[in-house]
């Protein structure tokens, strides 16, 4: 085994390791995200009672510079430093503002609680969910209050007071701030995996659309030319059918291994599109038209594209393949800006009918285009705007595309309508 392999297997051992401890923690995430209230209730009762052990246990009497301090007092300093951490989270300055006139009463009386370090505890919040700009002024709130009481009691100013409150508020801050980095990376992780796995879908969904455009393309081939073919045969055998029987025969036998052999051919392109064979209600779907463009549009809003749609003029019927023609425009139009676009683009679909020709015309409103955009090709070397150009020649259309002057994407298309018989 070699030593990437041996890496990567002791990786996974500890992944499975702490995958427990992790699905822990995201039920303890969740359900504080729902309850918010319970763990600040938690914490709150948690440091109340760490206070008031501290004084009735009489350990504040350690480093205490006076030991004749009421009890009342040091109960309304203990309550002081630890109530209000129910708000730390929500108000963390407000919490600080709160406590610092018992700060001061600690400091000036000589009590010098423990409990003024719960201090510390909404300066971490504060560091973590606030701009941190604000550290400044809380360093003032933390450590002013003590001027008084160093300067009534100097001999233990630095050790009793200054001191651990400056290396308290130091730590806190950068730890706060460690933990506040941790997070906006991890958020930043999150939020790339999430575009990954968009453009992964939306890569798999072009890929598929420009293979479907291939192979659409080669049926009309085959269908044109098998369909020729056999008009051809039905016409000479139909003359025939009346002078030479025998010929007419042959005619008939030779229909129909034309028409096997188109649909061997057929068989053949839908076996590209995947292992498993079509469904049956896949075969007789009818190809797309421009009635099926509110699917299409509603499909592209869940996607999380907003789209107009305009129409002007009175609809006319057209021929099966202008109309999937100028579908497959508007969808490619669409795919593109939701690719290209970015998260806060727009869109707006008109359709214009005139007695001589179709126009549609796409704009968006995405953050335009960028040297690395495949659209920003008027020649169409990307294999979406390709498949375009060669489906608006089919019906000797105009197909414009490129950024719009104010932002954004324009695709403008003008197919001619075709009139007789051929129509």
């Amino acid at each position: 085994m070699t030593d990437q392999q041996t890496e990567g297997a002791r990786a996974a051992g500890t992944l499975s390791s702490t995958r427990p401890l992790q699905q822990l923690l995201q039920h303890i995430r969740a359900f504080d995200r729902r309850r918010p209230w319970v763990w600040d209730l938690v914490v709150t009762l948690f440091w109340v009672g760490a206070a008031l052990t501290d004084y009735a246990s009489s350990g504040w009497r350690m480093i205490a510079q006076n030991l004749n301090v009421p009890d009342w007092q040091l109960l309304v300093l203990s309550l002081g430093f630890s109530v209000p951490l129910y708000w730390r989270r929500r108000h963390p300055m407000a919490v600080l503002l709160a406590t610092a006139p018992f700060a001061l009463a600690n400091g000036w009386t000589g009590a010098i609680l423990q409990a003024h370090f719960a201090q510390l505890i909404a300066v971490f919040n504060l560091a973590v969910l606030r701009p941190l700009k604000q550290l400044a002024p809380a360093a003032l709130i933390v450590l002013v209050p003590l001027v008084p009481g160093a300067l009534r009691y100097p001999l233990a100013a630095w050790d009793g007071s200054f001191g651990p409150a400056t290396w308290g508020f130091a730590l806190t801050a950068l730890l706060g701030i460690a933990v506040r980095s941790r997070k906006e990376h991890l958020a930043s992780l999150v939020e790339h995996a999430h575009r990954l796995e968009i453009e992964r879908d939306q890569q798999a969904q072009l890929a598929a659309a420009a293979e479907r455009t291939r192979i659409a393309r080669e049926m009309h081939d085959i269908i044109g030319h098998n369909l020729s073919v056999i008009t051809g045969l039905a016409d000479g055998g139909s003359y025939a059918a009346a002078r030479n029987p025998e010929r007419a025969g042959q005619a008939l036998t030779a229909i129909a291994t034309t028409s096997r052999n188109a649909l061997t051919e057929l068989r053949r392109l839908l076996d590209v599109l995947g292992e498993e064979a079509p469904s049956p209600a896949a075969e007789l779907t009818p190809a797309p038209a421009l009635d099926d463009l509110d699917s299409l549009i509603e499909g592209v809003r869940s996607a999380g594209l907003p789209v107009l749609r305009k129409v002007e003029g009175e609809p006319i019927p057209l021929p099966a393949g202008l109309e999937l023609t100028v579908y497959r425009v508007v969808q490619e139009a669409l795919t593109n800006t939701l690719k290209h676009g970015g998260p806060s683009a727009t869109s707006e679909l008109l359709v214009s009918y005139a007695t001589d020709a179709v126009t549609v015309t796409i704009t968006d409103t995405g953050r335009g285009a960028r040297t690395d955009d495949p659209r920003t090709d008027d020649h169409g070397t990307g294999r979406g705007i390709a498949g375009m150009r060669e489906r608006t020649a089919l019906y000797r259309g105009t197909l414009e595309t490129g950024p719009r002057p104010a932002g954004g994407w324009r695709v403008h298309l003008r197919i001619p309508i075709p009139e007789g018989p051929t129509a």
